[in-house]
């Protein structure tokens, strides 16, 4: 889907640039990566195939459709996306609701992997499968069948699912969607996409007849418009076989109906809207610069790309160097060029302001940079570090190679299929990246901003809270800076340095002990100063290492400086490190695969980064220097503050029906403690960066007691030698440190709310039911299979059967640290006058499981979904970084994972309702009920 605003990626849309082209003959198409099988049926479907064993044993499997909800009739609006729906509900070969269970059963989970979307131009469906179970990926490829052509389409399951479809229809109602109202055929030019928003009219989707659906499916769902995307660890030609079995014998339609192309007609006005709501909190600006669409199809465009991504990058860092000033001209803001919405890109500013009379300063602010660039263009040096960092990027990318998840890929073949947007593959991206990118001159990268930012096709959009109305600008004044905007700009000053990271080298230490791990993998190294070091290489990728450092303490130990504590590491982040200040040193890192950075928690404080082999030794230079030069710069913390102060002025003076809801559950979770009072403006009066600097201090004195975890592509006898000399020579005093306990809990006992607030006719339930608790592998896995068992029960009773809610949310937390706790939290939206009857149905759900158990089948498809999500888990970095940290940390048995097969077995019927009647105590529930106000 063409987002709305300005999402678009680093290597942008075409921009049909005319650079001083290298000998390489760039004329040509963009080659399609080899690797793909691409063919097209008799019938006109189109298929794609590749073979990719990351992850092992998974496919995944697309069915893409171009049909949305700009074909919709005037009596069909809605009715693509409730199509969508209905897949879900019946098909040829999975009646009703069998479709869902089956998948379950296999480890699919509904909602995070089984799903779709429907746009304005296309349907999506997505289905990941187990390809090592006999079967499984040619049911898979039957279920893509059915969703093409096999739509039952049962009057009695569209009378069902009107009220889920409702319910989506009234969740997203609210302030963003009244104002967009208001001013989406301005900025679309009163064209069909202002008129065919995909979740349609509430007034055709609660009378529409089945007939008039069903002549939508016939219509489009066909194969011309339809493409079969299948990525995975399967044989190619297995698959291929197949496609043109299920899929061949779909009939072509004999009359099919013109498939129309809609267009965004630009006729070189400026348009403006000025739009505000009683529960809009924030002051946003946007200026919108729409051009033709670009597509890529030469090489030739291909580095025009390149080139939009370096401009992206640099106009990128400057505004961000702009929020790093003593006085920031706005919260937030941005400008970059990309896909806009139809057949139109768009360059696009944005700017959050401080508060509504504060617009004027943030949008000659974006609007000035815009200027900048025009006037004076970027220098050299930026341009320098731009390429290095494209360069590393791309270079790390094809390291990957082997490594790239098949969910990305079909990504890429959706929008070939789609949009022509060609797939040439990381080889020979990388290859033409590094063929061209010396060629690109400083010049060539200038001409964006005078192609692009016109004084034609622009949309002005102010957002605002009603109450702040008279403070915005008119429309005379918003034009007027439009057209003086730059009129005395001066040249961008490169704020740089070339020193080293650290002032003074480490003394080393010396691994004085090594300890073992064969069944995990792991070495565990014991450093002169005390530091512990958890290793663990892999192969998962071929360029990542992660790091992870934790020691106990945080700001508890601190009592009563609790605004400061929180925003300690931030503001000694903010200001750089050693003779760098944060400005400077992202430049220095331009090119490097380098991230780190500290934090400090209420029990906690550590470091978390991630690096590669060649840049490790630069990441642990980094890492030492938050330890031992941390940097106190008054200027760009007093700016941070007032920005962070101003943006909650503006919640206070417009309270949203969810922060008004979420401050109120929040109260009674913590006992009103006001150590857990949200943040207001006068909590950043009382954040003080001197004492923040001498707290930080404090937590980083003594590296003793943390353990450094690492996980990825390293040879432990290679690394040893920095680890000695950067995590050995950290400083220590052998300090013996814990936290202090909070001692905050949920409050005992039933205790129910109800908070009126809202003007749209929807509510918000919220149950909690929480305790003391024994944390222990045994007890956890009981509790993950409740939470499990009881979302799949309440979708099927709340959604399915009460058609009440178009989404239901159950949650577990368990705790160790600071004293055993357990938390269930089930929330879900709906009509406020559903709410008594979905709360009861609620309670009646999980009095079942406390009286009979769970049922057998669903305790069957949560030790599915759990072993393949672990399947997948222990194959990624990312997995073994948190879980060797989070082990070490609680003091709990390293070789825990190996036991998880064997706790999955202690799940029954039996044990669920024991753990049932534990767990769901209502004697101790909490009920929060958000309702509209009352009129």
């Amino acid at each position: 889907m063409k987002k709305l605003f300005f999402i678009c990626c680093l290597f942008g849309a075409a921009s049909g640039i005319t650079p001083s082209l290298s000998a390489q003959d760039l004329s040509k198409k963009v080659p399609l990566d080899p690797n793909v099988r691409i063919g097209k049926l008799k019938n006109g479907l189109t298929y794609y195939i590749r073979k990719n064993e990351e992850p092992k044993n998974r496919a995944e499997l697309r069915l893409a459709i171009k049909a949305g909800s700009i074909l919709e009739t005037d009596d069909q609006q809605g009715l693509a996306h409730f199509m969508e729906h209905m897949n879900f509900n019946g098909t040829t070969h999975f009646p009703k609701n069998e479709l869902v269970n089956f998948l379950q059963k296999t480890g699919v989970r509904f909602g995070a992997d089984l799903n779709a979307y429907t746009s304005f131009d296309e349907t999506i469906y997505e289905l990941p499968i187990p390809t090592d179970s006999a079967g499984l990926l040619d049911k898979g490829l039957l279920v893509l069948e059915d969703w093409a052509h096999g739509a039952l389409l049962d009057p009695s399951e569209i009378e069902k699912e009107r009220g889920v479809v409702l319910e989506e229809s009234r969740m997203g109602r609210g302030a963003q969607q009244r104002m967009r109202d208001q001013f989406l055929k301005q900025i679309l030019n009163n064209s069909r996409y202002a008129e065919r928003l995909p979740i349609g009219k509430d007034s055709i989707l609660k009378t529409f007849k089945p007939a008039t659906i069903k002549a939508f499916y016939k219509d489009w769902y066909r194969p011309d418009l339809m493409a079969v995307i299948a990525v995975g660890d399967f044989d190619p030609n297995v698959v291929e076989a197949a496609i043109k079995q299920k899929f061949g014998s779909i009939p072509a339609p004999t009359k099919p109906k013109q498939r129309p192309t809609y267009r965004i007609p630009l006729d070189g006005s400026t348009n403006v809207a000025i739009v505000t709501d009683p529960e809009y909190p924030q002051n946003l600006i946007q200026v919108i610069y729409k051009q033709p669409e670009q597509k890529e199809k030469t090489l030739k465009d291909v580095r025009d790309n390149i080139i939009i991504g370096l401009y992206n990058s640099m106009i990128g860092q400057r505004m961000q160097e702009l929020t790093q000033k003593a006085n920031p001209p706005f919260l937030f803001g941005m400008s970059q060029y990309g896909s806009f919405m139809g057949d139109l890109d768009a360059y696009t500013s944005v700017a959050l302001a401080k508060d509504a009379g504060s617009m004027e300063v943030a949008l000659k602010a974006v609007l000035e940079e815009n200027a900048r660039v025009q006037k004076f263009g970027f220098t050299e040096a930026e341009l320098d570090r731009s390429k290095k960092d494209m360069l590393n990027a791309s270079e790390r990318a094809f390291k990957e190679k082997d490594k790239t998840k098949s969910v990305n890929y079909t990504r890429e073949y959706i929008g070939h299929f789609l949009n022509d947007k060609p797939f040439m593959g990381i080889e020979a991206y990388f290859d033409l990246v590094k063929k061209n990118i010396d060629g690109i001159k400083v010049t060539e990268i200038n001409h964006v901003a005078s192609k692009y930012i016109t004084d034609k096709n622009r949309s002005v959009v102010l957002m605002g809270p009603e109450k702040s109305k008279a403070d915005m600008l008119a429309e005379a004044q918003i034009r007027k800076i439009l057209a003086e905007s730059g009129k005395d700009v001066t040249a961008y000053v490169d704020d740089v340095l070339d020193s080293p990271l650290l002032s003074t080298e480490p003394k080393a230490g010396k691994v004085v002990s090594e300890k073992q791990f064969p069944k995990l993998g792991m070495t565990e190294l014991t450093l002169s100063n005390g530091v512990k070091v958890m290793l663990k290489p892999t192969n998962f990728k071929n360029d990542q290492i992660l790091l992870k450092a934790t020691a106990k303490g945080g700001y508890s130990l601190f009592p009563g400086e609790r605004p400061t504590g929180m925003f300690s590491s931030y503001m000694m982040e903010s200001g750089g490190v050693g003779p760098y200040n944060q400005t400077q040193l992202q430049k220095f890192l331009a090119g490097k695969t380098v991230n780190a950075g500290p934090y400090i928690s209420e029990l906690t404080e550590g470091i978390g980064g991630s690096t590669n082999p060649k840049d490790l030794e630069t990441t642990l230079q980094l890492v030492y220097a938050y330890f031992t030069e941390p940097r106190k710069d008054a200027e760009v913390v007093g700016g941070l503050l007032a920005n962070q102060r101003a943006y909650l002025e503006n919640q206070q003076k417009t309270v949203t029906p969810d922060k008004v809801f979420s401050d109120s559950l929040n109260a009674i979770l913590t006992n009103h403690n006001p150590d857990r009072r949200p943040l207001t403006p006068e909590t950043i009066d009382k954040v003080n960066l001197d004492r923040a600097l001498t707290m930080y201090k404090d937590r980083f004195a003594d590296a003793s007691d943390f353990i450094f975890t690492f996980v990825g592509a390293f040879k432990i006898e290679e690394i040893k030698p920095l680890l000695e000399k950067y995590i050995g020579g950290l400083p220590s005093t052998d300090r013996d440190d814990t936290f202090k306990h909070p001692n905050i809990f949920p409050p005992k006992g039933r205790i129910e709310k109800t908070v009126y607030k809202g003007m749209e006719p929807k509510s918000k339930v919220s149950l909690i039911l929480s305790g003391e608790y024994d944390y222990s592998p045994e007890n956890n896995v009981q509790i993950e299979a409740l939470q499990e068992v009881l979302q799949i029960k309440l979708i099927e009773a709340l959604r399915e059967e009460e058609s009440g809610v178009y989404g239901v949310g159950v949650s577990q937390s368990t705790e160790k640290i600071p004293s055993g706790h357990y938390r269930f939290s089930i929330g879900f939206g709906c009509a406020p006058e559903n709410v008594d009857k979905l709360v009861k149905r609620t309670i009646d759900e999980i009095g079942k499981i406390k009286t009979n158990g769970a049922d057998k089948k669903d305790i069957e498809k949560f030790v599915a979904e759990s072993n393949r999500e672990m399947e997948i888990a222990i194959k990624t970095n990312n997995f073994w970084l948190d879980y060797l940290d989070d082990n070490v940390f609680l003091g709990d048995d390293l070789e825990e994972v190996f036991e998880r097969e064997k706790l999955l077995k202690s799940i029954t019927v039996d044990s669920t309702k024991v753990a049932a009647n534990k767990y769901f105590n209502e004697d101790n529930l909490i009920k929060m009920v958000l309702m509209p106000e009352k009129k």
